[in-house]
C-alpha cells in the first residue's frame, strides 16, 4: 500500500523532481513505465525522460530514453515536442514511442512523431514524422485493443479528434475510425485518453483553453466507430477537474487493463512560467457501467 496525495510534485529516488510532464504509462512485466517531458527550461523539448514504479509513489529515474536531436532535426532543441506514450508492439516486442511534434517554438507543423526500442527504458532511435492525410496532429494519446490493434487519438484543430487505427507495425495509420468534436463545443479535446472495461470504451479529453484548466469531458461507446454518447464532465461542474488537464489513466488491478475494476486519474498542473515544477494531479477514478466520476481526496491509499 502507498500513500498519495491529490497533488503532489514527485521526486525521483535520486532526489530529484520526477520529469513526468505530458505523462504516458504503460505496464510492461511487473512495473509501469512513465514517459515524460522534461521541462527544466521553459517549453522546447529538452529530451523525454522514463520513470518506472509498482505504486505511483516511488519513482525509478531510467534515464532519458530520447535525447534532444540535432540542431537542424524536427525533435531538436528549437522544436515543440510532446506528449510521449508508449506501446509494445506484437509482432516482434519492440517498443514505439509516439510524439506530438511541432514547429521551430510554434505550432506550425503538427505531425506524429515515431522512435523504437528494443526495450521499455530505451533508447529509442527517433524514426520519422507524419500526417494522415494531411490533416493536423497535436496533443496524442494511444490505446491498444485487446486484439493487439493499436491506435493513436489525435486532436485536429480545424476537424476534431480522431481516432486512428495503426497497421501492423505500428508506425503508420490505416484508418480514421472516428472523429469527434465535443457537444455543443466547437473543437475536438485535447490531451486525449482512451481506456476500455468491460467492453465499453472510455474516450477523455481537455477543452482548448491553452494552460487555463476547464471542466475535461468524457465518452462512452461500445465500438470505436460509434456511435458516440454525448460528452459530459466527470468531476463537478465548474471544479476546471480540480485545476488538472488530463493526461492518463491508468488500470490498476490484474494482467488484463480491459477488464479492470480500479483506475488512477494523473493530470498536469502546469505551471506555465515553472513547467519543470508542475505538480501532478493523482486520484482514483470510478469506471463503470457507462459513466466515470473523479472525487477530490486530500490523500488517499493506492492499494495495488
Amino acid at each position: 500500500m502507498a500513500t498519495l496525495k491529490g497533488v503532489q510534485l514527485f521526486k525521483d529516488t535520486d532526489g530529484n523532481v520526477a520529469q513526468l510532464h505530458g505523462i504516458g504509462v504503460q505496464r510492461f512485466g511487473d512495473r509501469w513505465y512513465a514517459y515524460g517531458e522534461i521541462k527544466n527550461n521553459g517549453n522546447l523539448f529538452q529530451g523525454v525522460a522514463c520513470y518506472s514504479t509498482t505504486d505511483f509513489a516511488e519513482w525509478k529515474h531510467e534515464g532519458t530514453v530520447l535525447p534532444v536531436g540535432p540542431e537542424d532535426s524536427v525533435y531538436g532543441p528549437k522544436h515543440i515536442v510532446e506528449r510521449p506514450k508508449v506501446l509494445r508492439r506484437p509482432s516482434d516486442g519492440k517498443y514505439v514511442m509516439y510524439l506530438h511534434v511541432d514547429g521551430e517554438n510554434n505550432y506550425s507543423y503538427a505531425h506524429i512523431g515515431t522512435a523504437i526500442s528494443d526495450s521499455p527504458t530505451g533508447p529509442f532511435e527517433f524514426l520519422s514524422t507524419f500526417q494522415f492525410r494531411g490533416y493536423e496532429s497535436r496533443d496524442i494519446g494511444v490505446f491498444q485493443d485487446e486484439d493487439g490493434t493499436g491506435y493513436i487519438l489525435s486532436e485536429d484543430r480545424p476537424h476534431g479528434t480522431h481516432i486512428y487505427r495503426l497497421s501492423e507495425d505500428y508506425l503508420s495509420v490505416v484508418e480514421d475510425v472516428a472523429c469527434l468534436k465535443g457537444t455543443n463545443y466547437w473543437a475536438g479535446y485535447e490531451s486525449p485518453i482512451m481506456v476500455k472495461r468491460d467492453g465499453v470504451y472510455y474516450w477523455f479529453g481537455s477543452q482548448l483553453t491553452g494552460w487555463d484548466c476547464n471542466d475535461n469531458m468524457y465518452a462512452t461507446a461500445t465500438d470505436l466507430h460509434g456511435p458516440w454518447s454525448e460528452w459530459k464532465p466527470f468531476t463537478p461542474e465548474g471544479s476546471k477537474t480540480y485545476e488538472s488537464q488530463c493526461d492518463i489513466i491508468v488500470p490498476l488491478d490484474g494482467e488484463d487493463q480491459w477488464h479492470a475494476t480500479k483506475f488512477l486519474y494523473i493530470g498536469d498542473r502546469w505551471h506555465n512560467k515553472d513547467l519543470g515544477n508542475s505538480e501532478l494531479v493523482t486520484l482514483p477514478i470510478e469506471i463503470g457501467d457507462r459513466k466515470a466520476l473523479l472525487a477530490w481526496h486530500d490523500e488517499w491509499d493506492n492499494e495495488l
